[in-house]
């Protein structure tokens, strides 16, 4: 039987004090152990995109979640599939930026030669916390003369204020 968007949302698990006391962490793996539930939540993020009413040109998915369902949104979309990796994770040139995490510097890249100059592209990830690895990769795309519609994500924790870091509009099926 076809998933609902709400029984997709049902499947994310809730597992308190993890991975260190005081966080409440939020399971989205259980939603990859029923190929129907998956079906149902790419599908309902190509409707979001396909909702922009505009020419998107590629999915750029974010180590490493964003792996999981950027290639199937793309491949629904008809578009190319961009990954963002950690550094020194790619083969030949590339284009990276420093950023800020909770505990220090990090480092994401792109293969030069992923996005061309005016294409448009979704960023998407499983989770948008903070914001700043979501905007590290809006700064690759500029990077690379693209434009970014939208940045996706099945969860949009609302506390930690994420979307104030980012430039593009924001989608969260769950905001927590």
């Amino acid at each position: 039987m076809p998933y609902t968007i709400e029984q997709v949302k049902a499947l994310v698990r809730e597992f308190p004090d993890f991975p260190s006391e005081g966080i409440l962490f939020r399971d989205i793996f259980p939603i990859f152990r029923e190929p129907e539930a998956v079906e149902c939540l790419v599908g309902h993020f190509v409707e979001r995109v396909v909702g922009l009413g505009q020419r998107v040109d590629a999915v750029v998915g974010l180590d490493a979640r964003g792996f999981l369902f950027g290639p199937l949104i793309a491949q629904q979309l008809g578009v190319a599939f961009v990954p963002v990796r950690k550094g020194g994770k790619l083969p030949g040139n590339v284009v990276r930026v420093t950023y800020q995490k909770e505990y220090g510097p990090d480092v994401f890249e792109m293969q030069a030669d992923a996005i061309e100059a005016g294409q448009t592209v979704v960023i998407v990830d499983d989770l948008l916390a903070t914001g700043g690895s979501c905007r590290a990769a809006e700064e690759l795309v500029a990077k690379l003369h693209g434009r970014v519609a939208l940045n996706a994500f099945v969860i949009s924790l609302e506390g930690l204020e994420g979307r104030k870091q980012l430039k593009a509009p924001v989608y969260a099926l769950l905001e927590c």
